[in-house]
């Protein structure tokens, strides 16, 4: 369901002209604003001190338009995007990026060897269920990973399920999917139970991240 939401308009066209306005809307009316011009530019000093967190290779969780991935690759870190929008597995490699066109849920190449994951822009909603997307992030990962996630900048004890769609400005409207909106604080208590342990948490530009780290060994090792 996810996927399909993604692959259809409106998200596909905002992604292709590189201009919003873009919303996610819950059924209750309630907007989040996408911020679809950010993505689609170079990274703003707000994904700057995330991109001097990575270490190792790098997997950028719902990558978008890649401009995360393109920027690690201009540091010469190896980098991989996923995405489940065919236009946002385009615009990545039209930037220089590499990218498939892949669920996290799905086989990712190098499983296990990833030394940062990223889960930005909101992508710790993906799926509706943080719990299982932080244990899926830590079998992609290498041992004593780092993953570094955007929470919401509003409510740090923000911890809410939805049903939501992605809305234009013209009120068209993509199919609705499943997605999630954590805090600082709960994220941290998600990512305890999934085997992670939260580090530092830092806001920046009015946004706002945590870093957690992984097991120095996986579980029954």
């Amino acid at each position: 369901m996810t996927a399909t939401a993604w692959r259809a308009d409106p998200y596909t066209e905002a992604l292709r002209t590189g201009r919003g306005p873009l919303f996610l809307r819950r059924r209750d009316g309630w907007l989040l604003p996408l911020e679809v011009e950010r993505w689609c530019e170079g990274p703003d000093p707000a994904d700057l001190t995330v991109l001097r967190r990575c270490q190792g290779p790098v997997l950028d969780i719902g990558c978008g338009p890649g401009r995360l991935v393109v920027a690690l690759l201009a540091r010469g870190r190896r980098a991989l995007g996923i995405d489940v929008s065919p236009e946002a597995v385009a615009r990545t490699l039209r930037a220089g990026g590499t990218a498939l066109l892949r669920s996290v849920f799905e086989p990712v190449p190098a499983e296990g060897h990833w030394g940062t994951a990223l889960l930005i822009d909101g992508n710790i909603g993906i799926g509706g269920d943080p719990a299982a997307l932080l244990r899926r992030a830590a079998e992609v990962t290498a041992p004593g990973a780092v993953l570094i996630a955007e929470t919401s900048a509003e409510d740090e004890d923000a911890d809410e399920r939805v049903e939501v769609s992605v809305v234009n400005g013209s009120g068209e409207r993509g199919a609705p999917f499943p997605w999630a909106r954590l805090g600082a604080r709960a994220l941290c208590g998600h990512a305890t139970g999934a085997g992670w342990t939260p580090a530092r948490r830092w806001t920046a530009a009015g946004r706002s991240f945590v870093e957690l780290r992984g097991p120095s060994q996986r579980r029954g090792s």
